[in-house]
């Protein structure tokens, strides 16, 4: 993979093993950098739920040459169906699967968060120095360099210094300027997964079910024995944006009081709550910050600019940031400087447009709070699918996410 640089050749540090520090990983090595993945989990974090790529992001993984081996991986979800209480489908939006305009519910590209993790590692992996079990405790740098201090009390010098360490991250913390204000956006929704064992009624359509009091359950099977299981709140309270920060089987209970009541298959989702090791519980928030670098210190991915899962663009948004920060210093490895601000200017306008398609109007729209304004959605929603409005919506765009931004070209990192 690795070519001859035609620029400099930089010593980097990338904080983070998921998706968008390891695609960075990949293209800075291809422009024959010196690259070193530190990760703080003691191994490879190929683990998750469903996640998709859309617009930009699926042309960034064709311009990695992984796009065949994407498709091997994906999972088989047909369409999305909002069902009642009985499990009945009132109505469905197919996936479009034309070859033309924009991505539905569902995505042509549905994989598995950790299937995604171990195709990037298997391309990069020959090229780039991974460390596990270790992180970054401090760092300071001057113009010339950063020092890297570690969990393990080793430190390093580097040319530069990447945080890939998603929308909680440390590496953010430390190089935003005192009294910046909480990155946080958030849109008073949170969200649990696991898995439970598959059954015969659980087909290829992703099932959303609304119950009342603003709370929704979705279902998508990924494989032949396993299915997921998404439990989603619209919550306001301190109590709800603090529950994530509890001991598992805290969050748990938190979630298992709040949709006891909430009928269709609640019950089976419940206890196999009770025994799965893949639960996770999350606030849905964006992270909006005008800092997306310091010196020789830089963000990518969700540590820069998460958008949050409505926005149908947190895994492609990691994987464009990752291209096009690669690409900004294959241009000026000699002047790191100007090219994070040349990143910043190139990738800021795409973020800005996925970020804004989250309106939480909307959101709240498709939680209604009461059974009359759930049958109204749902007899909308019939009436849109029955006239076939969504697929052509979809077939007809003439713009994906991210509006009319395009994808840059970066001849250092395409060619060959």
């Amino acid at each position: 993979m690795t070519r001859a640089a035609t620029t400099a050749s930089l010593k980097v540090l990338v904080c983070g093993g998921g998706i968008a520090g390891q695609a960075l990983a990949y293209w800075l090595a291809r422009g024959g950098h010196r690259v070193t993945v530190i990760e703080r989990f003691p191994a490879l974090r190929a683990t998750g739920a469903q996640v998709d790529l859309r617009g930009e992001g699926i042309d960034a993984v064709r311009r990695m040459g992984l796009l065949d081996v994407v498709r091997s991986k994906l999972v088989d979800e047909a369409g999305v169906a909002f069902v009642d209480a009985r499990g009945k489908a009132r109505a469905t939006i197919m996936a479009n699967t034309s070859g033309r305009g924009r991505q539905t519910l569902t995505s042509e590209y549905e994989i598995m968060r950790g299937d995604l993790v171990d195709i990037l590692h298997d391309a990069a992996k020959d090229d780039v120095d991974y460390v596990f079990g270790v992180s970054v405790n401090r760092f300071e740098q001057d113009e010339k360099r950063v020092v890297a201090h570690f969990s393990d009390g080793s430190s390093g010098e580097f040319d530069l210094l990447v945080g890939a360490d998603g929308q909680g991250s440390r590496v953010r913390r430390a190089i935003l300027p005192s009294g910046t204000p909480d990155p946080y956006r958030r849109v008073g929704i949170h969200m649990a997964y696991w898995f439970v064992p598959r059954t015969a009624t659980d087909t290829d359509i992703r099932d959303t079910y609304n119950a009342p009091g603003a709370r929704m359950i979705m279902r998508r099977s990924h494989n032949p024995t396993e299915t997921q299981v998404y439990f989603v709140l619209r919550d306001d309270s301190e109590e709800a944006s603090a529950v994530h920060r509890e001991p598992i089987e805290r969050q748990k209970q938190f979630w298992a009081d709040r949709f006891r009541d909430a009928g269709w298959q609640t019950e089976r989702f419940l206890e196999g709550m009770e025994t799965t090791d893949s639960f996770y519980s999350q606030e849905v928030v964006q992270v909006r910050t005008d800092t997306w670098s310091k010196g020789r210190v830089v963000l990518v991915g969700d540590a820069a600019h998460c958008a949050s899962p409505y926005s149908g663009m947190g895994v492609s948004g990691g994987l464009i940031g990752a291209y096009v920060l690669a690409g900004e210093i294959s241009r000026r490895a000699r002047d790191l400087p100007e090219a994070l601000v040349n990143y910043d200017t190139v990738l800021r306008p795409f973020v800005d447009e996925i970020q804004a398609a989250v309106k939480p109007h909307l959101l709240r729209l498709g939680m209604p709070k009461n059974k009359l304004a759930i049958n109204a959605f749902h007899s909308v929603t019939a009436l849109a699918c029955f006239l076939r409005i969504p697929e052509f919506i979809a077939q007809h765009a003439k713009e994906d996410r991210g509006g009319d931004w395009r994808l840059p070209e970066y001849p250092d990192l395409d060619a060959g």
